[in-house]
């Protein structure tokens, strides 16, 4: 039996950070390092009841950064340390990657584009500056819709605003677990790991070079 041809990308949808920018965890080991924490032990915090942490919550607007911290920090002692949750929020702003901004800038020429992060209201004006917003047709973030990736309704939401249907973005992410639901819909992904190489991956996708 012949397979079904997808039908054209219409819209390319963009993670913030680990993909715009320079990752999150990048932040967390520095952290860790600095205060003689674990390796990986942020991300495994975050990991834990992932849908209900203080991690979760506050990406989706239902405590305030007040209660957040109070949460977080409670939570990391459960688990064996001390922390400063400010300290670790504040250390969240990470570097633009240049390549990928300008990859936005060239499929805008000749597709919609999506921006659709999970983040914090408190967090917004000091990562995403007002350059990089402009450069999307839909901004889709956790703290304003509810919602947080891996959530399908996330995904369902940037869809509707963009006026398409799954099977005609494509999703860049650098975390598999925020793909799965995506590429599940239907959609087109991409794991951003090595920069440059999934700009490569983009390109073959759409046909024209976008670095």
């Amino acid at each position: 039996m012949q397979a079904v041809a997808k039908p054209p990308v219409r819209a390319v949808l963009w993670d913030f950070g680990g993909v715009l920018s320079t990752s999150p965890f990048d932040a967390f080991g520095a952290y860790e390092e600095e205060h003689g924490l674990e390796v990986g032990f942020i991300r495994r915090l975050n990991a834990t009841n992932p849908d209900t942490n203080a991690w979760a919550r506050f990406e989706r607007s239902e405590v305030s950064a007040a209660e957040f911290a109070v949460l977080f920090e409670a939570e990391a002692r459960t688990a064996g340390a001390t922390i400063d949750a400010e300290a670790i929020l504040l250390a969240l702003s990470g570097q633009l990657r240049p390549s990928m901004v300008e990859a936005v800038r060239r499929c805008r020429a000749r597709h919609k584009t999506g921006l659709l992060t999970n983040n914090f209201l408190r967090a917004e004006e000091s990562v995403m500056p007002a350059e990089v917003l402009d450069l999307f047709d839909a901004v889709v973030e956790s703290s304003r819709v509810g919602y947080r990736k891996p959530d399908p309704h996330f995904y369902a939401i940037a869809c509707e605003m963009l006026k398409i249907e799954p099977s005609e973005a494509v999703f860049l992410d650098d975390l598999g677990v925020n793909l799965k639901p995506a590429r599940a819909m239907g959609m087109h992904t991409i794991k951003v790991t090595d920069p440059d190489a999934a700009l490569a991956e983009l390109e073959d996708l759409l046909g024209y070079p976008v670095s």
